[in-house]
């Protein structure tokens, strides 16, 4: 008679449950040493007792070593698991979304054509009267926002205008100043002439051209004084003959 299928629950004596944890642990770790040796396998074996008592076996490595692989083969392949599981996501959200957008993109579309007055057939009473009050608030914020930058537009001409009167001003000012500074030199340079008039120089006398005959006496000019007029006699000294009185003296 063979032996029965023993069936697998938790043993209720608390006696027996130990010798059967001190027994199968032992098998444990002898089947994770055999595993290691004949496989050339990592091994690594952690077992808490009832009473928390921890129990371990690992290979010629550290146990270190391999519960660090054991992270990030884990890391890797969750970060795999949760890029495939969110791709679909997007896959599927992107399939559901797509005859909704285009749904919109419709209404959109026909919304835009009746604001520029076009498929206005299929429009009740109640729609044409709604498109009308959109159209004249449009309108109202269209006209708002226009007055708005033409006084903006005006106040900053208006800013300009009054930087380029000051700058005006200013250069007006400083002429005038130049000027008033001129016109007191000028004024100052006519006192000092009329204080010091300037000497007449006569000019310096050039060499005859032809040779002259020079009289060492002083001869009295035509005409001698008159006494009924008082005026003096001009006596030229060392006067240079012309050529005209040279020719009648030499004769």
């Amino acid at each position: 008679m063979g032996r029965g299928r023993v069936q697998l629950k938790r043993i209720e004596n608390k006696i027996s449950r130990q010798v059967t944890f001190s027994k199968r642990r032992g098998g444990l770790l002898k089947k994770a040493h055999e595993i290691s040796v004949l496989c050339d396998a990592g091994v690594a074996l952690i077992v808490f007792s009832s009473k928390g008592k921890l129990y371990e076996y690992s290979t010629d490595s550290s146990m270190e070593t391999i519960l660090e692989r054991y992270e990030s083969y884990s890391y890797a392949e969750r970060q795999l698991l949760t890029a495939d599981s969110e791709s679909q996501d997007v896959q599927g959200s992107w399939s559901k979304e797509y005859p909704k957008l285009v749904a919109k993109l419709e209404v959109l579309q026909r919304n835009q054509r009746n604001l520029i007055g076009e498929d206005l057939d299929s429009l009740s009473m109640r729609k044409l009267q709604y498109l009308e009050q959109q159209l004249e608030t449009a309108l109202k914020r269209i006209r708002t926002r226009k007055n708005q930058f033409m006084n903006e537009s005006i106040s900053g001409l208006q800013k300009k205008e009054r930087a380029l009167q000051e700058q005006n001003n200013l250069l007006s000012k400083k002429v005038k100043e130049k000027e008033k500074v001129l016109a007191e030199q000028v004024s100052v340079e006519q006192q000092n002439c009329n204080k010091n008039p300037p000497s007449l120089a006569l000019p310096p006398s050039q060499p005859p051209l032809h040779p002259s005959l020079t009289i060492s006496s002083t001869i009295q000019a035509r005409g001698t004084t008159c006494e009924d007029d008082g005026a003096q006699t001009q006596p030229p000294t060392n006067a240079i003959m012309p050529p005209w009185l040279l020719r009648r003296v030499n004769k």
